[in-house]
């Protein structure tokens, strides 16, 4: 796509999927009540206090270019990266858990509110995409 800026490990992460995106999100489904505007295409992170460093992981989600949502899910406040605006507390988790998110850290792409493909799991830099291109 012209003008677009490409993210090859997170275009492979959502645009594919791989055999680790053992989401309980369902594709298509309607995003639950939340706190944002929605965009055309954007991405979201559900994540909890428990995940670890997701330093790789952030680098990944911001350099999509797309607009990103953090979703800090389990009432224990955890950081994202500057800029990003977090959204905690009991209705984060509510969102979590209408969404059906069976592991954190879960990445989500969305456009216009709908669930295009989702991602559940530790992320360790590896997805197990060698030699898919």
């Amino acid at each position: 796509m012209p003008g677009m800026r490409r993210a090859p490990l997170l275009t492979l992460l959502l645009a594919l999927g791989t055999p680790a995106a053992d989401a309980r999100v369902r594709l298509g489904d309607v995003l639950p009540a939340h706190p944002w505007t929605s965009g055309e295409r954007e991405v979201i992170v559900v994540y909890s206090h428990d995940c670890g460093d997701l330093g790789e992981l952030w680098s990944a989600v911001l350099a999509a270019g797309l607009p990103v949502r953090a979703v800090n899910a389990e009432d224990v406040p955890a950081p994202a990266p500057a800029g990003v605006n977090v959204w905690r507390g009991p209705e984060a988790t509510a969102f979590a858990r209408a969404l059906r998110v069976g592991a954190y850290p879960t990445v989500l792409l969305v456009r216009g509110g709908r669930v295009l493909n989702a991602w559940e799991g530790t992320f360790g830099g590896d997805l197990g995409l060698a030699g898919t291109r």
